[in-house]
């Protein structure tokens, strides 16, 4: 490679990490998996390496159809291992979150990453659509590409690209709860409820519970016979004694942008819970209590 040539690659590397933060958040979006997420960008970066770069018009929009469709083929195979797997554990999977603790300064790549809010609650019903609607919401809805920029990602007609996006709407308009805005009142609440878990308090426990509220705990692969999808007020109250084994070893911390909980029994994370909180009340926990793939997330450092 010539000084030139040299150049031009530097030039173009610059270019494309201008557009990681974005594709970053839109591979999260797509598969809920931070490590499938790094991979499908740098796919991305390898695909742009090797085509005529001085060919594409807008670099931006490139990048975004591109890392789109490799996220599509991504869950298109998780879907056939899915399928041909025994073990059905969709209900119980909790996507990856983002941790942080509740008084570190703002990561800006994370900021980047949930910019609009994507808790864990919006990534599990992501994870019940369809490839190419998931596709269609993510690309149009949230990060506003045209339709008829995706419809040959999915290999569809626009109009049918716009109906898989509409579907995909009105399944996360009913099924995503709208959390409380204000961290400090999600803050209190989550705190309320490590206080009941360890006084072992079930009143308590139920005042802070949405009638309805659903909790969902994610053991892993390797363990999927002890994960659970337990609903309404009494019967997740009713888990207080398994809630207050790890209450006194518990930290607050930021789990997508929101107050959560780490265990941390012997100063390694063990399990760690997100809550969704709307009008006051926890609508929604999600736990994830494998200890290997909590490992894998980058969790903050808890030595103090």
């Amino acid at each position: 490679m010539d000084q030139n040539e040299a150049a031009a690659a530097a030039a173009l590397a610059a270019r494309f990490e201008e557009h990681r933060p974005r594709l970053n958040a839109v591979a999260y979006r797509m598969l809920g998996s931070l490590s499938e997420s790094e991979d499908a960008v740098q796919e991305t970066w390898l695909r742009l390496s090797r085509s005529d770069s001085g060919a594409v018009e807008n670099l931006g929009g490139w990048l975004t159809t591109v890392v789109g469709r490799m996220c599509l083929d991504m869950l298109r195979s998780r879907q056939s291992r899915r399928e041909d797997s025994l073990d059905v554990s969709m209900d119980t999977h909790v996507p990856d979150p983002v941790v942080s603790r509740m008084d570190a300064v703002a990561d800006p790549e994370q900021e980047v990453l949930l910019a609009d809010s994507v808790g864990l609650a919006l990534l599990v019903v992501l994870e019940t659509l369809a490839p190419a609607e998931r596709l269609a919401f993510v690309l149009h809805d949230m990060f506003a590409v045209p339709f008829d920029e995706i419809a040959p990602v999915v290999e569809r007609s626009t109009a049918a690209t716009r109906q898989l996006a509409s579907r995909a709407r009105r399944r996360v308009q009913g099924s995503a709860p709208a959390t409380d805005t204000g961290l400090a009142k999600q803050r209190e609440v989550v705190e309320a409820w490590m206080a009941a878990t360890k006084a072992g308090d079930f009143e308590a426990l139920l005042e802070l519970l949405d009638p309805d509220v659903v909790l969902r705990a994610d053991t892993g692969e390797l363990s999927s016979g002890l994960s659970k999808l337990v609903r309404g007020a009494a019967t997740v109250a009713g888990q207080a004694a398994m809630f207050a084994r790890f209450a006194l070893v518990s930290r607050l911390v930021l789990v997508n942008g929101a107050p959560g909980l780490v265990a941390v029994p012997d100063g390694e994370p063990f399990s760690l819970a997100s809550f969704t909180v709307v009008d006051g009340r926890i609508v929604e926990i999600n736990i994830i209590a494998d200890r290997e793939r909590l490992a894998g997330l980058g969790m903050p450092s808890f030595d103090d």
